[in-house]
């Protein structure tokens, strides 16, 4: 068993070859909890915890860090713009909303479509603000290496100077005379335009609970600087893989590296990133009005197959969005489904199955998941063909395969989870259906026509769909319909 994945920094598939034999670990960058999730958020949550689930699936111990950035401008604006304080119509004092307290408001809405779609927990999931003492550390090492430098305008700011280290630009592969200037910081205090912010001091307007002391002055960190220093402070100087969505390559993750390696860690030995999601080819964009939110899907859909089409792709690729989307991955989740359902009729008990040679093969090869879920189909298909041909060894088998696929890619985490994954709540629900028929088959046989529909409109209206075959009737849970309202198409 080799895994290989794409490295960005090096622009190859490489094989993954853990820094700690046995352990794999990774970090990966989370939520700036400045508004509500969108789509490439979850998109990226989702192809990570794709990622940490395989690892720990080939019998890796995995450490996974995903941060939470809870200090930020954006965040700051918001909080001001939230609205002014003052007395509502109804004569109850509003104040405006607090930095911390939007940031926490937002945070929780991203925890709350992680556990709805099935991403599992981090291992840890630090917030910014509680990791100062590590960034001053980290800041004093640049500076005594001669890769910082305070501002000399007094402002408290203190900046990262690009050209004292000559391997900035080896992530995206850019020299530094191409790049854009950094427009984190005010730039009369820097020595060059591109110069980031490792520290940011305190202005005058700024909420002081926005500010800590510093051996620079009071202020607050640079959005690069956080996530160097939580990577290294649960990982250590050197950690397995580093990942993030695309636009993140360009400046985030190109400063994270610099500042890390230049202050003497070596930081990551892969980067991984997944691509963009765009709505029938274009990218999203409010101002255009083609935008989709999570919030938006799991209205139209299941969180089962909400997932489902946001992992469907190669996490390296676009994903783009169409309103027939989410009809196309219910068909599909509905195909695994009613097998699962109609095996478990069939087989009383299973043990546990590891996944077939095809899928562990895909997976292996850089994460390919459309590849992955061609192997899960097609043993659907061979199950249903045991199925029609009374086979319950190559149904049991199956049905096996099948279960172990759908907890790799954590298709049986999203969401409530159905009685196909609930053996209780299945047998339970079996049971009742199991009388029902039989009662049903006693009137047809009585040619009671009237009651026998009566029973099969009576479990139509429960959402089981009743098939009448040669061998007897079977039944399955029916899917909702996906409406394509609301898309902003």
């Amino acid at each position: 068993m080799t895994l290989r994945f794409y490295d960005s920094a090096t622009q190859e598939v490489r094989d993954f070859i853990p820094l700690v034999p046995g352990q794999a670990s990774v970090y990966y960058c989370g939520a700036t909890v400045q508004g509500s999730p969108h789509v490439g958020h979850v998109r990226s949550a989702i192809v990570f915890d794709q990622l940490t689930r395989w690892l720990t699936y080939r019998g890796f111990e995995t450490t996974v860090v995903r941060n939470v950035t809870d200090i930020d401008d954006k965040i700051l604006a918001k909080s001001e713009a939230s609205f002014e304080p003052g007395f509502t119509p109804e004569g109850t004092y509003r104040p405006r909303e607090q930095w911390f307290a939007l940031a926490y408001r937002y945070e929780q809405e991203f925890e709350s479509a992680y556990e709805t779609l099935g991403v599992q927990r981090p291992t840890y999931e630090p917030r910014a603000t509680g990791h100062m003492t590590e960034m001053h550390e980290l800041i004093a090492r640049l500076i005594e290496r001669g890769h910082a430098y305070p501002a000399e305008d007094g402002s408290g700011d203190v900046y990262f100077d690009v050209r004292s280290w000559p391997e900035y630009g080896a992530l995206t592969h850019q020299s530094i005379d191409d790049m854009q200037a950094a427009t984190d910081a005010d730039p009369r205090g820097k020595r060059d335009p591109r110069d980031f912010a490792l520290w940011k001091g305190h202005k005058a307007g700024e909420p002081e609970t926005a500010s800590w002391p510093s051996p620079w002055g009071r202020g607050r960190p640079g959005w690069h600087l956080e996530c160097s220093a939580m990577a290294t402070k649960y990982l250590g100087p050197r950690f397995d893989i580093h990942g993030g969505g695309l636009d993140l390559r360009f400046p985030h993750h190109e400063n994270e590296l610099a500042q890390s390696t230049a202050a003497g860690d070596r930081f990551a030995n892969f980067w991984m990133h997944n691509g963009m999601v765009t709505f029938e080819g274009e990218k999203m964009s409010k101002s255009v009005g083609n935008v989709i939110s999570p919030s938006e899907m799991l209205e139209l859909a299941s969180p089962r197959v909400v997932r489902y089409y946001l992992g469907q792709a190669h996490y390296r690729s676009v994903l783009d969005y169409r309103p027939t989307s989410l009809q196309e991955a219910a068909a599909a989740v509905e195909r695994i489904d009613g097998f699962i359902e109609k095996a478990q009729l069939k087989v009383d008990t299973f043990g546990e199955t590891p996944v077939p040679p095809a899928f562990a093969a895909a997976m292996d090869d850089d994460l390919n998941i459309p590849q992955a879920l061609a192997v899960l189909h097609e043993t659907v298909r061979r199950g249903n063909t045991g199925l029609a041909a009374g086979d319950t060894e190559a149904v049991e088998e199956a049905l096996g395969e099948v279960l172990a696929m759908t907890s790799v890619l954590g298709l049986d985490a999203a969401g409530t989870v159905g009685v196909a994954y609930d053996d209780a709540a299945h047998h339970a629900l079996s049971a009742l259906v199991a009388a029902q028929l039989e009662a049903r088959a006693e009137a047809r046989a009585a040619r009671d026509w009237a009651a026998a529909d009566a029973i099969r409109d009576r479990l139509s209206a429960a959402g089981i769909l009743v098939e009448d075959s040669s061998d007897g009737a079977t039944w399955s849970l029916a899917q909702p319909q996906i409406s394509t309202t609301g898309t902003g198409a």
